[in-house]
């Protein structure tokens, strides 16, 4: 069993609000112990104090790959910078076996007045290598940096984006054996995004440690196996992440009210997959809902309706069922769809029940009910790698790369090659010639 590189026990980190420390000199620390015997009790100012961590306890193995997540202000940052020993402890303890590499804000440990060159050389001496280590990989960081025309500019002209390809770059190549990353891929574009994870997924294939934050949980999904949920300082929860993902997203999500109906007689009372409770697997078969209820009285020409929203409130798909005939006491209906390829996440589903009709018939509602426990699919994302551009559904898609139609006489098979999600298949092939044959 791998032993961990990074123990943390009894973490706690409290900042003061309101004040901004500042560097004390040796005259500050001789002055205060001069003055304290006349300074008057009744003129101290009470100071406020907020802790960030409290009481953090964690291990990371060797080769892990950990996910950090939470709300903004929840600690996930401080954590970080205890970790990189930018900032102290106020209780407890971390240790941190192994060379460090930080990537927290953008452009951390470089110099503004320094060239592009120049800074790769500072950054990888802060990170302890040698010049020989960065010579030797110094082509293959501007390369993957992109920044090789403003290489002899001097930071400070760089834009924000520029310096964070720079400072992932640099992190990146000069093998940290523990890399911490936090929310930094927002910066650059998305093309660089997607090579930043790629080197990400790289490096964690190369049994070094990995400790991740983002608020991209795609990002996050794609990445770790593992997650910590940090809540008001400390770890609410740890495990899959699937597990805690879905827990976060399910805490963070606020399921659509049910209205003027919300607090009619109790129709429903449970609901699950066939056999699955309340997390789908894959949703690229056919599945099953089935819904318990118990109405007080026979249902005649009624009317079902099943709604799915994201976490967002965003309505991603509904069914409505009419000439609904249910007898009194406890009763299932089962909808049945052949497939419901919905992105990983939580999602609201609710349902209403009318009798003799629906809403635009002058039915009778007889419940608008949010379907309890939320709904959690638990699959791997297929789409985009950002959650911006992933969409609603979760839907594998094949490219397949043609040669121009005049050289299609001659073609060969197949040659099909994995890439990330997406199958890519490089072949010759004309639209036309299925068409003369």
């Amino acid at each position: 069993m791998a032993e961990n590189v990074i123990e943390v026990r009894g973490l706690g980190k409290r900042y003061r609000i309101g004040e901004r420390e500042r560097y004390v000199a040796l005259r500050d620390v001789l002055t205060r112990a001069f003055a304290a015997p006349f300074r008057r009790d009744g003129k101290r100012r009470q100071r406020d104090y907020l802790w960030a961590l409290r009481d953090v306890n964690l291990g990371i193995r060797q080769g892990e790959v950990v996910g950090l997540i939470g709300r903004n202000g929840s600690g996930k940052t401080t954590l970080l910078k205890v970790l990189s020993r930018i900032t102290r402890p106020t209780t407890g303890y971390a240790e941190v076996r192994g060379r460090v590499g930080s990537l927290l804000e953008v452009g951390t440990g470089f110099h503004p007045e320094l060239t592009g060159r120049e800074n790769i050389y500072l950054s990888g001496a802060i990170l302890g290598m040698s010049k020989k280590e960065i010579n030797e990989r110094f082509d293959a960081i501007v390369a993957f940096s992109g920044v090789e025309r403003f290489l002899d500019t001097p930071l400070k002209h760089f834009s924000s984006g520029m310096q964070m390809r720079l400072a992932f770059a640099v992190a990146a190549h000069l093998d940290p054996e523990i890399l911490l990353v936090d929310e930094v891929l927002a910066v650059g574009d998305l093309e660089f995004q997607k090579k930043c994870l790629g080197k990400m997924e790289d490096i964690s294939h190369s049994s070094r440690t990995i400790v991740f934050v983002s608020h991209q949980m795609n990002q996050i999904r794609r990445l770790c196996r593992r997650v910590l949920w940090l809540d008001g300082g400390q770890i609410r929860m740890e495990g899959s992440a699937a597990e805690v993902i879905g827990a976060y997203e399910a805490a963070m999500m606020t399921p659509p009210q049910g209205g003027e109906h919300s607090g009619a007689p109790q129709v429903f009372r449970s609901w699950e997959f066939a056999g699955k409770a309340n997390i789908l697997k894959d949703g690229l078969r056919e599945t099953t809902l089935s819904f318990v209820i118990c109405p007080e009285k026979p249902i005649r020409g009624g009317h079902f309706g099943m709604h799915i929203y994201n976490d967002t409130n965003v309505l991603v798909a509904s069914w409505g069922f009419d000439e609904v005939s249910v007898e009194a006491g406890l009763g299932q209906l089962r909808v049945t769809l052949p497939y419901l390829p919905l992105q990983p996440g939580t999602y609201a589903i609710v349902c209403s029940l009318f009798d003799g009709g629906n809403s635009f018939t002058g039915g009778n509602v007889l419940e608008v009910w949010n379907a309890a426990p939320l709904l959690t699919v638990d699959t791997l994302p297929l789409t985009h790698q950002l959650d911006e551009w992933a969409g609603i559904f979760n839907i594998p898609a094949e490219l397949t790369v043609c040669a121009h139609a005049g050289v299609a006489q001659g073609a060969r098979e197949p040659n099909v090659q994995a890439r990330g999600d997406a199958a890519v298949t490089d072949m010759a092939c004309g639209p036309e010639i299925a068409r003369r044959e």
